[in-house]
């Protein structure tokens, strides 16, 4: 689950800020967001909340909540926890203890509210002033009302399976356990079944499931990638390339020595990343849709959307790729019914924390991960930008020793020609990109092994060729390559340290020996 935002710089910034004005700042920081158009959708997705399961609706202190999870919080943060907690799966919020000095606090926090706030008023007289302003009170002693300090999720599903529980995290649950708690503890209360076998699917195409067709989508693009990468290194260009430039490799060469292997360095990168979105695309499939998992379907749909549509690139200068269009019209169909099926049910296992020592590694390598996936976010944008407007950056020119304007005199075709691949890379890169920050986001979770080898094949296929292509081209400008090995770097130990947790096994149990 994401609690990067808590874990591990909680530690940092405690010992910057204090304690308690750190869980403000982090608190602050959340509110502000979800308080933006549209922001409370973001907190929500980004901390993989999902409506809770109708086994969690009920009433407290009379009032009804669609989940009876919910929050503590003091006078002094209520407005902050009102406004951030929801979004992040609080079904309710209680403020206490609330004194006659608090109650404007409160007045304040209620305003705008999402979901109920209750009170512990300090006698009588608070609770009249408080009245018209909150939607109940509750007491110290509630039946029924379980208050949590301890950040593991077991005590708290121990306490929702009684229909009337309500159960409360306070301050040290949030700042222990991170934003993702909620989602947690409503995915372990979510009755769950085994997922559906992988098997061979029947000749009726009404019937497939739409992780099959998200599996089919990545795996065709793994397969179109593979052989993108093999025209790279045998003939570089087809009969359509040579007809769009009006010249062979030959030409290419005797205009500039570096220029065939420049225009292979593109594709040979742009041939890893398909592969590495193809990669991420069957695990989101096989690992996460196969399993119900909600968010596995949007992190496809939104990475999707970026990928196809950034493939019709090329139609603004006018060059149509047969066997890249033969790919699209063929997995764009596909796609579209991977994410518009229903996918199956909850078939996930929810597994406990394992050791904390081990769990706060395994959140110090999301948050590299996401700080990853974030960083080739820019780099897709970027390149997508620079192919569509100045075709090369600078190291590009002083590697080639030439300029744009010499290459364009060379033949009318050639700038045309390097921008839509440029192009076509970065929205590859793109969708990648998004797909891995949403995967590192979403899915960290103990014991879910096929997250961590989506990203390690992934990075695999993306990272190498990009690598070993500089270097047989001898394209080493330091500059150029920094975000690549930075890339690596965080990639590698990010996997490393988050091995154990994501690849955990379930403990096997000794059965005691059979009397003789």
């Amino acid at each position: 689950m994401p609690d990067w935002t808590y874990q591990p710089l909680r530690g940092i910034a405690a010992a910057l800020l204090g304690a308690d004005r750190s869980r403000r700042w982090a608190l602050r920081a959340l509110a502000t967001v979800g308080s933006l158009p549209g922001g409370g959708f973001v907190v929500a997705r980004a901390f993989g909340h999902r409506h809770p399961p109708s086994l969690l609706a009920g009433t407290v202190a009379g009032v009804p909540v669609r989940s009876r999870l919910g929050a503590v919080v003091p006078p002094r943060v209520a407005r902050d926890a009102v406004r951030a907690l929801p979004p992040l799966g609080a079904g309710l919020v209680e403020v206490a203890p609330v004194g006659e000095a608090d109650v404007p606090l409160v007045v304040k926090a209620a305003e705008g509210r999402r979901v109920p706030v209750v009170a512990r008023a300090e006698g009588p007289d608070v609770a009249r002033m408080l009245a018209p302003y909150v939607d109940g009170f509750t007491t110290g002693a509630d039946p029924g009302v379980v208050r949590l300090t301890s950040p593991s999720v077991g005590p708290a599903v121990e306490a929702l399976a009684d229909p009337t529980a309500v159960v409360l995290a306070a301050p040290p649950v949030l700042v222990g356990s991170g934003p993702g708690w909620f989602a947690r503890v409503a995915e372990a209360v979510t009755p769950t079944s085994a997922p559906p076998p992988v098997r061979k699917v029947g000749g009726d195409l009404r019937r497939w499931p739409a992780w099959w067709w998200a599996f089919l989508v990545g795996a065709g693009l793994v397969v179109a990638g593979v052989g993108a990468a093999l025209i790279t290194m045998g003939p570089v260009l087809l009969w359509y390339d040579r007809a769009f430039l009006g010249m062979g490799t030959e030409r290419l060469q005797a205009i500039n020595r570096r220029l065939v292997g420049f225009l292979q360095h593109d594709r040979i990168t742009m041939a890893g990343t398909m592969v590495a979105v193809g990669v991420l695309y069957a695990g989101l499939a096989m690992g996460g849709m196969r399993r119900g998992w909600p968010w596995a379907r949007e992190a496809l749909t939104v990475s999707g959307w970026i990928l196809f549509p950034a493939s019709l690139s090329s139609l603004r200068w006018g060059f149509v790729e047969p066997l890249h269009a033969a790919v699209v019209v063929v997995l764009f169909p596909m796609f579209v019914m991977a994410v518009r099926r229903r996918t199956a049910g909850p078939g996930w296992t929810a597994r406990p924390e394992g050791p904390r020592r081990e769990w706060r590694a395994a959140l110090l390598g999301q948050l590299l991960m996401v700080g990853t996936g974030a960083g080739l976010l820019v780099g897709g944008v970027a390149v997508s930008a620079v192919g569509v407007t100045d075709v090369f950056v600078r190291s590009d020119l002083e590697y080639l020793g030439t300029g744009p304007e010499a290459l364009h005199a060379a033949g009318p075709g050639l700038l045309p020609f390097v921008a839509h691949d440029r192009a076509g890379f970065g929205g590859a890169l793109t969708a990648a990109a998004v797909a891995i920050t949403l995967v590192s986001a979403w899915g960290w979770r103990r014991g879910e092994s096929w997250v961590w080898w989506s990203l390690a094949l992934a990075a695999a296929a993306g990272f190498v060729p990009a690598v070993v292509v500089h270097g047989v081209i001898e394209y080493s400008d330091f500059g150029h390559l920094a975000p690549v090995f930075a890339g690596v770097g965080l990639t590698v130990t990010a996997l490393i340290l988050s091995r154990p947790y994501l690849c955990a096994r379930p403990r096997k149990v000794r059965r005691p020996p059979d009397p003789p």
